[in-house]
C-alpha cells in the first residue's frame, strides 16, 4: 500500500479571551468570576483529543475490512457494544462474577476478537467463497447490525450502567484545564494502541500482508499471499480494537445497548476523512472529528457536536475528495 505525504488541513483555532469584570452586588460581594474562553477552549482540545483517540481505534478495524474485503460493516458498531457490554457483565453486574475491571476488560476484548473470527469464519468467508456481490453483502451488515444490537438488549437492557472501578474521580489539574487520573490514562492507553497498531502495520510480516492486500488484492494473492488468512486476521484485529474502544467509551462515558450505534456515524466520518481503506487515514481523521466535535460546544449546544463533526467532514471533502491521506484515483 502506498502513502503520500501526510497532508493535515490547518485547524486554525482563534482564543478570544474573555475575562469578565468583577462587580460588586448591592450587599458589596463580589460576583464571582467564570472560566475564561481560553480555558474553556482549552479543556474543549483535551476533551476532543480524548474522544478523538478512542474514536480512532474503533475505527481503525473498521477502516482495515474496507480495505482488504470492501465491505462498508454497519455492523461494527455492535462490536463496541458488545465489547462494553460484556467487560460490564464480568465486572459491574449483580449476575456477573464482579471482576475486576482490568481483567474483565482484557476478557472482553480476548470474546470481540473471537467475535470478530466467527462473524467472518462463519458468515462473512461463506458469502464471499459465493460470489455475492458488495451491495448485498453491505444489505447483509444491516441486518446483522440490527441481530446484534437487539440481542444486546434483551441481554443487558435499556437501563444505562457504568463500571464499578474508577467512576468518580478529583481532576488532576493542568493550569486553566483538568483531567481525572482515569481520562489521562484511557487517552494514554489509547495512543500506544494505535502506535501499536502502526508497528503491527509497518514492522511485522502479517502487517506487510495486510498492506498488500489492501493495495490489490488480485496481485498479493498471485504473490503466494493467503488472502483468506489474511483477512481473518483483520477481523480479529478489528473486533478487538472495537470491544476495547467499547470498554473506554463506557469509562469515560456510560454503557448503554445502543452506544457503538450512536458512535457508528463518527467512525464513519473519521475513516472517510481520513481516507478509505487507509488505517493512518482513519487514525487522524477520527481525532479531528474528536476535537472538532468538542471544541464547536464552545459555541453551540452539545447535542449538535456531532453535527458539526460531520460538516467539518463535508468541507474537508470539498478541498481534498480522496480524504486526508487518501489517494487520488482515476476514474475512467
Amino acid at each position: 500500500m502506498r502513502y503520500q505525504r501526510v497532508f493535515v488541513p490547518a485547524l486554525v483555532l482563534w482564543f478570544l479571551v474573555m475575562v469578565p469584570v468583577g462587580t460588586a452586588s448591592a450587599q458589596g460581594e463580589e460576583v464571582p468570576r467564570g472560566p475564561t474562553f481560553a480555558a474553556r477552549a482549552l479543556q474543549a482540545l483535551i476533551d476532543g483529543i480524548q474522544f478523538g483517540v478512542i474514536i480512532a481505534i474503533t475505527a481503525v478495524g473498521l477502516s482495515l475490512i474496507f480495505g482488504t474485503i470492501h465491505l462498508i460493516n454497519f455492523a461494527h458498531g455492535e462490536l463496541v457494544t458488545i465489547g462494553a457490554t460484556f467487560a460490564f457483565f464480568l465486572n459491574a453486574s449483580a449476575a456477573g462474577p464482579g471482576w475486576h475491571l482490568i481483567p474483565a476488560a482484557i476478557v472482553a476484548v480476548a470474546f470481540g476478537a473471537l467475535l470478530g473470527a466467527a462473524i467472518d469464519l462463519g458468515l462473512w468467508r461463506p458469502l464471499r467463497a459465493r460470489g455475492t456481490g458488495l451491495i448485498n453483502m453491505f444489505i447483509v451488515t444491516i441486518g446483522l447490525s440490527l441481530l446484534l444490537r437487539h440481542i444486546v438488549l434483551v441481554l443487558y437492557g435499556t437501563r444505562p450502567g457504568s463500571f464499578v472501578q474508577y467512576d468518580i474521580q478529583n481532576a488532576l489539574d493542568l493550569g486553566p484545564a483538568g483531567i481525572t487520573p482515569r481520562d489521562l490514562t484511557v487517552t494514554l492507553l489509547s495512543v500506544a494502541v494505535l502506535l501499536g497498531v502502526a508497528a503491527l502495520l509497518q514492522k511485522t510480516r502479517i502487517g506487510t500482508a495486510i498492506r498488500a492486500v489492501s493495495a490489490n488484492r488480485d496481485l498479493a494473492e498471485a504473490s503466494g499471499i493467503d488472502v483468506q488468512r489474511v483477512v481473518l486476521v483483520v477481523w480479529i484485529i478489528g473486533g478487538g480494537l472495537a470491544a476495547l474502544g467499547g470498554v473506554f467509551f463506557g469509562l469515560v462515558e456510560i454503557v448503554t445497548w445502543d452506544m457503538g450505534f450512536k458512535l457508528l456515524l463518527l467512525m464513519f466520518a473519521g475513516v472517510i476523512l481520513g481516507g478509505l481503506g487507509s488505517a493512518y487515514g482513519a487514525m487522524v481523521g477520527s481525532l479531528v472529528i474528536g476535537i472538532v466535535a468538542q471544541m464547536s460546544t464552545l459555541w453551540f449546544p452539545a447535542d449538535l457536536q456531532y453535527a458539526w463533526a460531520l460538516l467539518a467532514l463535508i468541507i474537508v471533502l470539498l478541498v481534498r475528495p480522496q480524504g486526508i491521506l487518501g489517494q487520488r484515483e482515476r476514474i475512467g
